[in-house]
Order: structure tokens, then sequence, then C-alpha cells
């Protein structure tokens, strides 16, 4: 049963009022009673072993519907100086049925009668103990209130020090990271939070720092004021003034009305500005400890820990899988021998990768992409996605991007992490993902690694997602599936020019970069009234036809010059989908027509790409597809049968449609924090499966990068591309790993 918040803070307020005369030891009693009122509701949900670490009192709570291979080492509260076994125990009991984990909770040793570090020296044997006994520190969760919750944050301090594992988290409940008492909250909340005062918070921290001077208990301190407080601020008893670098992932849940509330903000800003992962959970009006108690606000916060636990420690299970998404169906039917669907964006940092760093950033990264981070699985009927069990290697570079991405390499993880002297790469089969979904992953990966290797706070903005949310399943959705149109627009278009030259035999790959100024690019477009992606097609559009002029001396002969532009979904239909969702235009000229300026290319690109970017349209061509993967009769076939009739449709309708691929990812921004440290970043795309080329175009500090890939020997499309854009007086710097 929930009590009302209202109903419990008065009888919290009269149980403080009638204890504030209570000595030390019917104060302790007081705790165990609260203990036994605990365990009261949970006593059929847990059995309890008792045992000794040392010379350490210690249980163990085992849920009897056992959920989670993780484990919980609990370090009660009580200002070091209360909670006995029956109070341990309870509390233990209820995160055990919680969590459906076991709990180890030690009766570390109280004050007076053992100062300071008595009990930090038995919370480490505990922790240890865990370790001996077998248990994988990524699997130990670190969980306190009052001063359990600062204990533990002072573990984690002790476990650097003595160079042992880190836990997986730290989930602090009301911490009392500050002995000094230095925060406003200890005034300004003091007559709003009914459970504590400043005169028994300053009784217990003198008991748990000095002990008694007499017979009365009376606790000892220092002789003034400033030497107090210089032995309060031993970071190993107020942990508010430790350096945090290293910390685990942590959760503070903390009432807005309780004395220590400064405590837990200023603790979550330290760790977050020593680039520790933290998240706050502040429940309005609440008081110390709330959590404690039988209320609907406990319940919230309890609800807050179990999505914080599923991120940062979830319980080993049965790995999420799901169906392919409607775009991305055809991508594992249409590889060849030689070619696999891939694309890489990478960023370019001013140093050299830390490998370590960035292998932990990655551990951390992909348990918050669940439909990225994910091998893909032959079904019956269809393939389908799972996620990987763990991070994959980050591998060294090659002689060029995209080789071959065979499909047992994709059976065991889609998706590669790179690195090359400054460079982080990511290659995704596009199967996962498209551009600006991969672009997500790449934010969220270089915050997490600035965060780590630099120690600074990178906000979640600017597409950064927070690596300590649960996925949302908005991002996890097809939303192809939520198109319809009562128009189903035809699949056939017209063939368009190929470029052809003399084809690599050994697969590479040649890719070259034009890197423009970016307001010079965008004040050329805007000089022809057209956006920078129809201008650049325009500028390609240019190149092709003066190469087919030349490859082609018939002008009867002469194919249509088409580019396949992709469009971005989200913005269009809504959608926060990080898996496939874009369609593609292809606006394009006759040859046979004429010859064509730039700005006429401008001006017919441009009016296309309108006409053709109109939700409407894009809605009858979307329907067709989606319509086809609902038909029953293709829902029954066998994946073998399947797969014929993909590739037959992606041979007559795939690439040949276009000359090659033309994909603007727009103009990058990033959180100050992450900007600082990336220097540059690309985008490029693989070539196409019957076509030579294909292009990226990626913005970012000022710095237009247009990536040109082929997989033929001659240069035929940057030669004519480079005369285009000279003649349009455009400046350019020219990069490549021409052999």
């Amino acid at each position: 049963m929930k009590l009302s918040s209202k109903f419990m803070r008065a009888q919290v307020a009269m149980i403080k009022s009638v204890s504030n005369g209570f000595s030390l030891e019917r104060r302790r009693k007081w705790q165990d009673r609260l203990g036994d009122f605990m365990a009261l509701k949970y006593k059929d949900s847990v059995r309890t072993s008792f045992f000794s670490i040392g010379e350490i009192d210690a249980c163990e709570i085992f849920p009897k519907d056992e959920t989670s291979d993780n484990v919980i080492l609990y370090l009660h509260g009580g200002g070091y100086t209360c909670g006995g076994m029956a109070y341990t125990k309870a509390f233990a009991s209820v995160l055990s049925a919680r969590f459906g984990c076991k709990v180890y909770a030690p009766d570390y040793r109280l004050a007076p009668e053992n100062v300071f570090p008595c009990a930090l020296d038995d919370a480490l044997a505990a922790y240890e103990y865990l370790l001996e006994s077998g248990y994988d520190s990524t699997r130990i969760i670190l969980c306190g209130e009052s001063a359990g919750g600062g204990l533990c944050y002072a573990l984690c301090l002790k476990i650097k020090e003595r160079a042992l594992p880190m836990p997986s988290c730290v989930v602090a409940i009301s911490p009392w990271t500050d002995l000094t008492m230095s925060g406003d909250s200890y005034h300004k909340n003091a007559r709003r939070d009914p459970s504590i005062g400043i005169k028994d918070l300053r009784y217990y921290a003198n008991c748990y720092m000095y002990g008694t001077r007499d017979a009365k208990g009376t606790p000892s301190t220092a002789s003034d004021k400033k030497k107090d407080a210089d032995i309060k601020r031993n970071p190993l008893a107020s942990p508010l003034f430790a350096d945090l670098d290293g910390m685990p992932p942590s959760l503070i849940v903390v009432g807005g009305h309780e004395i220590m509330l400064d405590d837990s903000t200023k603790m979550h800003e330290m760790l977050l500005s020593h680039g520790v992962r933290s998240k706050i959970f502040v429940a309005p009006k609440m008081w110390h400890a709330f959590p404690l108690y039988p209320i609907r606000e406990a319940k919230i916060a309890f609800e807050e820990i179990e999505k914080f636990l599923s991120v940062v420690a979830p319980a080993r299970k049965k790995l999420r899988w799901m169906a392919l998404d409607n775009s991305a169906k055809i991508y594992p039917a249409a590889r060849r021998r030689n070619w696999t669907n891939v694309f890489r964006l990478s960023a370019t940092l001013d140093e050299d990768v830390d490998k370590e760093a960035l292998s932990s950033a990655l551990d951390i990264t992909v348990r918050r992409f669940p439909s990225i981070a994910v091998r893909v699985k032959t079904g019956v009927f269809w393939y389908y996605l799972e996620e990987v069990p763990k991070a994959p290697d980050i591998m060294e570079e090659q002689p060029y991007p995209l080789s071959r991405m065979l499909f047992d390499d994709i059976r065991k993880c889609a998706f590669r992490v790179i690195v090359y002297k400054k460079r982080i790469a990511l290659e995704f089969f596009h199967a996962l993902t498209d551009g600006n979904g991969g672009l997500v992953f790449l934010k969220t990966l270089l915050a997490e690694y600035v965060k780590i290797k630099h120690r600074v706070d990178v906000p979640s903005e600017n597409g950064i997602l927070n690596t300590l949310e649960e996925p949302r399943s908005e991002e996890l959705e097809d939303s192809f599936l939520k198109i319809d149109s009562p128009v189903h627009a035809p699949r056939k278009d017209s063939v368009a020019y190929k470029l052809y030259g003399t084809p690599e035999k050994d697969g590479y790959k040649t890719n070259t970069t034009f890197i423009f100024d970016s307001d010079e690019l965008y004040l050329k477009a805007k000089s022809h009234g057209v956006t920078v992606t129809a201008y650049v097609s325009a500028l390609l559009a240019k190149a092709c036809l003066d190469v087919q002029k030349i490859q082609v001396k018939n002008p009867k002969r002469r194919k249509p010059v088409k580019l396949i532009v992709p469009v971005n979904l989200r913005p269009i239909y809504k959608s926060e989908t990080l898996r496939n969702f874009v369609y593609f235009v292809y606006p394009g000229v006759d040859p046979r027509l004429g010859e064509y300026t730039v700005d006429e290319l401008c001006q017919i690109f441009s009016q296309q790409m309108k006409l053709q970017i109109t939700e409407k349209h894009l809605s009858s061509r979307i329907s067709t597809n989606v319509q086809s993967e609902r038909s029953m009769i293709l829902k029954l076939a066998p994946l073998f049968l399947k797969n014929i009739v993909m590739k037959l449709i992606f041979n007559a309708v795939g690439d040949r449609t276009g000359c090659f691929t033309m994909s603007n990812l727009g103009v990058i921004k990033l959180p100050e924090a992450l900007e600082n440290h990336i220097k540059r970043m690309d985008f490029v795309l693989g070539a196409q499966t019957y076509g030579a080329y294909n292009v990226g175009l990626i913005t970012y500090a000022g710095k237009a990068n247009l990536n040109v890939i082929r997989n033929i020997r001659e240069p035929i499309l940057e030669r004519a591309f480079y005369e285009v854009i000279k003649g349009e007086e455009l400046h350019t710097i020219i990069e490549g790993n021409q052999r």
C-alpha cells in the first residue's frame, strides 16, 4: 500500500521531534525498528544468509525470482553512527526484491566507537570479498543512502587508489558527500526537511571523524573551525572534494526539500566536470532518503534507478532482435561477390587517438544503439538484426576506405570502428541505418571518447544521445510502415548514363576529396538562386555530360544524366528513428536535347528536386514498397525465393537509374566542448554495383568536404569535375589515395 507523501511527512516530522532528546543508543534502536517495518513487505520475496567477512558481520539476500546476474553491494545510511543488521537486512531486501538480484550488505563498524576510516575499510573489505568470490566488477553495483551514498563514492576512490577494477556504477540515494556541510541547502531547507537537522548531522560528523571525549558520549572536535573543516574535507570522508577522474557511472536520487540537496547537486556537477557519466533525479518537495518510505514518489524513484541500471548494468538476457526496416530488406539480397553496400563516417581529432579510451567509449555507446550495434542473422522468411553481445574490436586502417565487408563478418557485427593516427572512422552496412542515423552514433561515440579522455562534460545536444538513457521506441521504429498513400507510383524509371573505365582487379577504391570553403560554396550556390545540394549536383551533372560527350560521340546514343539524391525523410514525416529513413529523387537532363550551362543545370535540378521532394510525391513512391512488404504471398515466401525476387528488383530499379549517388549530410554542429577536439569530418559512400562512382558531401568547421570514390583506375569524373569548378572560379584543395 502506498501512503500519501503528506501523511508520511507528518509522521517523519513527529518521529524527529520525539527523538531529538534520544541518546545514540536509542536512535540506533529506532533505526532498527524502521528496518523491521520495511522488511515486513518483502519477507516472502527474499531469503537471507548471514556470514562474516573477516571480523565484519554481513548478510546475503537472495530474491526468490532472480532475473539479473548483477550483484548489489549495499552500504547503509545512518550518519556512520546508526544502522544495525536489522536495518541493513531490511533495505537490502527491498533492493533484492525490486531488482531481482543478489545483494551483499556488510554491517560495517559504527562511530563513535570506530572512527574514520573504519567504515571505509570495512566497505573495501566487502568489495574485495566479492571480487575474490569470482564476481566480475562489471556486474557489481554500489548502492547506498545518506552516509552510505557518500561511502559508495569514498569506496570508489579507495578502489582507484588500490588499482582495483571499478564497479559498473554507483546508485546514491540522498548521499552525504560533504561533512563540512558547506552547501546553502543546509540552511535553505533546514525547515523543509522533516527528517534531520544540522545539529544532528554535526554530531554524526564529529562522531565519525573524532570519536568521543567523555563518558556521556559527547563527540570531540578540532581546536578551531578552520582545522575542523580541513579534517572533514578529507576526500575519503567528503568525496565532494575529491579528484573524481575515472569514477564509474553514477545516478543520484535526491529530494528537492532535503537538507543535503547541495551535496547531491554539487556532486553531480563535479562528476560531470571530471568527464564521469552522471545523472541526477530530484524529486520535488521530497525529504532526505524519501525512497525508504512506502509512498508513490518512492516508486517513481525506483523506476528511475531501474532505467539507469538497464543502461549501465543491463542484466544478461536474450539479445534483442528486430526485423530489417522496409528500405534495408533489399541490401542483404543485393550484395555481390565484390560489393556490399557500406558507407563511412569519420572524424579527425586534434591529437592521436587513444585506443584504450576509444574502446571504453565504444563499450558505453553500443548499449545505447540496439538497432545499429547489431549483426545480420538469417531467418526462414527474412533476414533480421540481433544485438551484438559486446562491442567489436577496433581495427587498423586499410590502404583504401570501405574495403569489402564479407557477409561472414556482417553476421558477427555489421559495422566497423577503424583508427588511423588522429582519425576515428565508422563503416556501416547500409541495412543498419542511413547517414543521418550513423552520424548520431558517431557524435555520441565522440562525446563519450572526449569525456573519458579529457574528463570534460559534453552535453547531449546537436544529435548526441545521453548514454545514461534507455533507447526510446521512436528511435527503433520502421518509420516507412507509417507512410500510406491512395496512389502507388510505379518503380520503373529510365536507365541513366554510367561512367566507365578499367576496373580495379583487386577491389581497390580511390577516394578523392575536394575541400571547399563552406561560405564560398554557399555564396556560389546562392548566386544561382539554389541550395548547396542542387548546386553541387548540377556541377557533377555538368562533369558527367562533359565525360559522356567524349565517351559517346553520337549525340543520339547518349543516355540521360541523372543523379540519385537521398532525401532525409525525418523532418518531413516528424520521425526520430535511427534506422534507415531516406528516399531517393532523381533530378537529371537529357543530353540529346542539346548543351547545358551550369546555371541552366542549377535551375533544372533545383526545380525537379522541389517537385519530387513533397510529402505527397514521396508517399506515393514509398507506399509502393510498403504495399509489397504487406503482401501475404511475399510474407510466406521462403527467404531464398525473396532473395531472387529482390535481386531482380534491384537490378531493374537500383543504381542503374542514376549516374551515381550524391548524398549531402549538411552542416554538422557539435557542442563547444566536443568541437574543441574535432577538426574535420568526412562522409564516404561505397562505389555502386553497376557504376564506377559515388559522392558524399559533409560540411563542418567552415569546410565542405566532397568525397568522390571510384572503383576504376582512371580519374574520369574527378578531372571533369575539376574543370567545371575551375570554370566556376571555385577554390578547392584536393586530397586522395591515388596509387
